[in-house]
């Protein structure tokens, strides 16, 4: 599956469709974010991510548990953190996945989008919906819901609703060709 557009989890989604005033020397330097995912099985969701998803692995980086402490990330636990990319250079988005191993830790309700509070999914725009749907059925991933057409125009886009390994939902948006 080629990825057309990076997630759609945006400084515009974040902030409610707010940007700064292109005069503002003091605003975003770039308009797409980085997303940290804690995850139960580390090499379970690389492989979904670059497999399934088709995101790129890039070098990852640690972080020593005394930082990670008074940054207020753990208490008082290391991370190491795999980094995987859509796009290129500086601007391209950046999921960040991270297990720690030891700790307990409590599920996400993830059933539906209302279930709990929180950033509830990702939207990757695809270029075509069903080679996407054919590399969902190669890796054996069932959909949740979809292909289903977006608005009145068959020509238009679809959406299909995945999960990743730890039941994150995630958007494919495309048409079909």
């Amino acid at each position: 599956m080629r990825i057309a557009l990076p997630v759609a989890l945006t400084l515009a989604a974040m902030t409610g469709g707010a940007r700064p005033h292109a005069a503002d020397p003091a605003g975003f330097t770039r308009t797409t974010i980085d997303i940290g995912v804690h995850v139960r099985d580390v090499e379970a969701s690389a492989r979904f991510y670059t497999d399934v998803i088709d995101f790129t692995e890039v070098e990852g980086f640690t972080v020593a548990a005394d930082f990670a402490t008074t940054a207020g990330l753990t208490d008082g636990q290391p991370l190491a953190v795999r980094v995987f990319v859509l796009g290129e250079g500086e601007s391209a988005t950046k999921v960040k996945l991270m297990a720690v191993p030891g700790v307990r830790v409590a599920a996400s309700d993830n059933a539906y989008v209302h279930s709990q509070l929180g950033f509830r999914y990702l939207t990757i725009f695809v270029d075509d919906i069903g080679a996407a749907m054919r590399r969902l059925q190669a890796a054996g991933v069932e959909p949740v819901g979809g292909p289903t057409l977006i608005g009145e125009d068959p020509a238009g886009s679809y959406l299909t609703v995945i999960r990743d390994p730890d039941g994150n939902l995630i958007e494919l948006i495309g048409p079909m060709r």
